[in-house]
Parts: structure tokens; C-alpha cells; sequence
């Protein structure tokens, strides 16, 4: 009998009973006047008149109105260079000890977003959130004494002007409770190599040391480390090296891309939790197994603030038309995409991450992430979000029983006529031609705006099918392999002409 396992489970269990329900847009309220109350002697605080703000009737209203939008670009800009540069009270009182580096989507210039201890201990608290969470997916209590494997960015972090910087998976994984470091693996040895594929290998060599339960990481990362510790052992699937994996966390980006070619790593099914951490904070976890939505953190130093996504309100850039509206949770309904916005515990202010999502319960506030504001193809009116691409994708695997994780396109322009060319990472026998064909089919009856941009200024579609390893060599020549890094699903033209040539460089080896 697991009895430590029983012990755990049932602590689990008996503090859930205990621990109501927050009030969720009480919560954010709450929130919110936190923030404002902390950060009002700093200087952006000032700049904004937080007090005033918060002597008004109506604090979310009065916020949004006196607060402009910021992505991070115009943020770093006019206030985190400052934070940057070693001044104290700028966004947030005092100065961070932390900065997550993050191209979110591949690119060779790392953000710098500060990571303040407030933001390491909402973090924490999250997780632990989470943790309990587990008691609602009807676990066995020996999963409780198995190891977890988080796969991050490495944990060796550089220090830089009396602050220290890597990705936030990686300030993450080195803040972890002590009492959790007997279950963590790969350890904290292997997690400082900073080589993506010598810290895999060094993985594989020992993986079955370990007696894994639970997974957690992006899907694309995922799979590949998988991938080398199945081929590694010379083995079929990886329940051959680690018997009793139960529990997937995903996180990072979708898991449906995801789905068929993870589940072809597997003997039997798992339990696949989905997460939704970012630089910027941990926004939601999946609590209930009923759906695959994620519900909202709404008491816990982040609050949140939703713009319908609409192409008027939304730049080239992917950021916001200062004059786009904003709503609270208190206003959000289901069925209808947002920009999500963010306040944080780090100094983030009325933040655009860049996500957009859509609430799927809002009694529990439990949303799906639902794309990119910069990764919208409306070029010619077509309107086509990352939802609809991978929804889209989905029939075009069950159609012709194939597998495709990975996708990117563009509006490219041939003869002065525009097409959309999609690069999916696939290994099929079907043809271009044939794929092509069918993925404007399904488009066509599924996107009613697609439909009219067909009879108009799109001309056509392409498909090119390439092998998935092309895409995770691209993350790696953009960036590096591993960690936050994720493939962008829309291109400019200028970004899919370098795209093309690494293509044809790559295949042709």
C-alpha cells in the first residue's frame, strides 16, 4: 500500500474540502486596489494618479480610463528601461531580483520582463493551487510518491547587474519549495546545462533511474525529449522506460496539434492537465477534468481586463488601438474571442501579452487560449485566427490519418494575386495538391468570412508537407531549442522568405 502516498492524497483532498470557491469578480476587485495601493508611490503610480483612482466610485472604470494599453515594447520603452538600467519604484517598489527572458515566439532578441519576488510567491502560490487541483482527477495515491519531470529552460541562470535573468521556466524550477526537490527531477545538475539537446541526452542516459508519474512542459519539447530517451533504450514507447507515467501537463501552447502525435509516444493513455504560465505570471490551470478549459487566477496578483478581438482595434503589430474597449470579468461572455490583458505583482500595466482567448464558463471564469493577436491572417478579409487553423487541421488529420503538430503560413503574392501558403510538419504520402484541395474545403464550409475572401482576393492555396524536425531546427537557428521557444504560425512575407530558404537549405541536406 502507497501509505505516503495516502497521506498526501488525503491532505490533498481534506484542504480542498476546506477551501471555498473564490468569488471571482469580488476577487479581481480586491486585486486590483492592491495593486494600485502597492505601486502608487512608484513612479508610474504617480505618472497615473493611483490615488486618485483610488478614491473614485468606480476603480475598474476609472483605471481603464486613465491607463493606457501597453505591449511590451511601448512598456520597456518609457518605464522598464529604467527598471532595467538598476532604478528602484519605477512599475513596482523596489527593484526585481529577476528578469524572464522571452522571445515568446521564436526570435533572436530576448524580451526582459521583470520578475519580482511578489511574482516568484503568486507563482508559488499557484502552483500549488494546481497541486490541489489533482484531487478532482480521480488519481491513484501511489501517483503521489512518483517523480515529476519538468522540462524547462535550463536553470543556470546569469547574473547581469545585481539581478539574475533566464526563462521563467527556468526562475521557476530554481524556486521550488525544498521540500518538493525529492520528487523534481531532472534535478538541478542536469537542469543548469544550457545546451538543449547535451541536457536531453543527459536525460535519456537516465531515465530510467527515475520513476516517473507525471510530465511537464510544451508539447513540441515534449515529444522530442520523449522522443530521444524511446530511441535511446531502444524501446517502443516511453511506459517501456517509465511504467507508471500517468499525468501530462501541457502548458505554453495548445495540446490539440499536440494530441495524435503525443498519444503515438504512449502504450495507454494519460491524464492530460492543461496549464497556462507565461512570463508575464501563471494565468490559469485546468481544475476539473470534465474540460480541457482553464480557469482564470483571479485572487492572486494578476488582474485581468479583456478587449473583444475585432481587426479594427488591432495594429499591424498585433497591438491595440488605444481607443479599443475594454471590459471587465464581470462582463465577459462565452463564445466570443478577447484580448487578454494584464496588471501584475511585477509592474506590468494594463499589459497586452499577446494571447487572445475565450471563456468557455464564466460563473468558474475557465477560458481556452484561443491564438495570437500577431498571428491573425486577415491580409485579404479571410479572418483566419489559430483557432480556426488548428480546428481546421484537426479534419485534415482524421481525413487522411495523419499526424500535424506543426504548421506556419503566410499571404504570399503570386503574380500580384494572393495566396496563402501552408507549411505543415507531416509525414504523408498524400499529395500537396490533395491536401491543399481539402484544407480550403474545410475552410471554405467552416469560416464564412474565408468563404467570401475566396470568391474575392484570395486566389488560392498551397500546401507544402515537410518533416516536423524542420520546425523545432528553425526554433533552434531563431533562438535556442527548448524552454518558452514556440514556432510562429503566421508570417510576414519578409519572415517567410527567410523561412523558405531555410526550407530548402534543410531538405535538400
Amino acid at each position: 500500500m502507497a501509505i505516503i502516498g495516502s497521506i498526501i492524497k488525503g491532505a490533498i483532498e481534506l484542504k480542498g474540502a476546506f477551501t471555498s470557491e473564490p468569488n471571482h469578480i469580488e476577487a479581481q476587485q480586491k486585486v486590483l486596489e492592491m495593486l494600485l495601493t502597492t505601486a502608487s508611490d512608484t513612479a508610474f503610480g504617480k505618472a497615473h494618479s493611483f490615488d486618485e483612482i483610488l478614491q473614485s466610485r468606480n476603480i475598474q472604470k476609472t483605471y481603464a480610463d486613465k491607463v493606457p494599453y501597453f505591449d511590451y515594447h511601448q512598456l520597456k520603452a518609457q518605464w522598464w528601461d529604467k527598471v532595467i538600467d538598476g532604478e528602484e519604484n519605477i512599475t513596482w517598489p523596489g527593484s526585481p531580483d529577476y528578469f524572464a527572458l522571452s522571445s515568446g515566439t521564436t526570435g533572436k532578441k530576448s524580451k526582459r520582463i521583470p520578475v519580482t519576488n511578489d511574482m516568484i510567491e503568486a507563482i508559488r502560490s499557484a502552483g500549488i493551487k494546481q497541486v490541489e487541483a489533482l484531487s478532482n482527477f480521480d488519481l491513484p495515491a501511489e501517483f503521489f510518491e512518483k517523480e515529476i519531470m519538468m522540462l524547462g529552460s535550463s536553470t543556470d541562470l546569469q547574473e547581469k547587474d545585481g539581478h539574475l535573468e533566464g526563462e521563467i521556466s527556468g526562475i521557476s524550477a530554481s524556486n521550488i519549495p525544498f521540500w518538493f526537490e525529492g520528487y523534481y527531477k531532472p534535478g538541478r545538475d542536469i537542469a543548469k546545462i544550457d545546451d538543449w539537446d547535451k541536457r536531453v541526452q543527459r536525460i535519456a542516459e537516465k531515465a530510467k533511474d527515475w520513476d516517473i508519474g507525471a510530465l511537464s512542459g510544451i508539447p513540441s519539447w515534449m515529444e522530442l525529449m520523449l522522443q530521444q530517451v524511446i530511441d535511446h533504450h531502444d524501446a517502443e514507447t516511453i511506459h517501456d522506460i517509465w511504467p507508471n507515467l500517468q499525468v501530462y501537463t501541457s502548458g505554453g501552447v495548445a495540446f490539440a496539434p499536440y494530441e495524435k502525435s503525443f498519444n503515438s509516444l504512449l502504450k495507454r493513455p494519460v491524464t492530460v492537465i492543461d496549464t497556462y504560465l507565461a512570463s508575464e505570471g501563471f494565468i490559469a490551470y485546468q481544475e476539473r477534468p470534465e474540460t480541457d478549459a482553464m480557469k482564470l487566477i483571479t485572487d492572486n496578483g494578476i488582474y485581468f481586463e479583456f478587449v473583444p478581438f475585432q481587426p479594427e482595434y488591432i495594429n499591424q503589430d498585433g497591438s491595440l488601438q488605444q481607443d479599443a474597449p475594454s471590459i471587465t470579468l464581470a462582463e465577459v461572455e462565452t463564445d466570443q474571442d478577447y484580448v487578454l490583458l494584464m496588471s501584475t505583482v511585477s509592474g506590468a500595466w494594463r499589459y497586452i501579452i499577446g494571447d487572445t482567448i475565450e471563456f468557455t464558463d464564466v460563473a468558474r471564469a475557465e477560458i481556452r487560449i484561443t491564438g495570437r493577436t500577431k498571428f491573425f491572417l486577415n491580409v485579404v478579409g479571410s479572418q483566419l485566427s489559430v483557432n480556426k487553423m488548428n480546428a481546421a487541421l484537426r479534419q485534415l488529420e482524421e481525413k487522411f490519418d495523419i499526424e500535424v503538430p506543426e504548421f506556419t503560413l503566410a499571404a504570399t503574392r503570386i503574380n500580384d494575386e494572393f495566396h496563402h501558403h501552408w507549411y505543415l510538419g507531416t509525414e504523408t504520402s498524400v499529395e500537396n495538391e490533395v491536401l491543399a484541395e481539402t484544407l480550403d474545403e474545410v475552410l471554405e464550409k467552416a469560416n464564412k468570412n474565408y468563404k467570401v475572401a475566396r470568391s474575392k482576393a484570395l486566389k488560392g492555396i498551397k500546401v507544402t508537407a515537410i518533416p516536423s524536425s524542420v520546425f523545432s531546427e528553425w526554433s533552434g537557428a531563431q533562438k535556442k531549442k527548448g524552454g518558452q521557444v514556440k514556432m510562429e504560425r503566421v508570417m510576414s512575407e519578409e519572415k517567410f522568405a527567410e523561412w523558405e530558404a531555410f526550407v530548402s537549405e534543410n531538405i535538400s541536406k
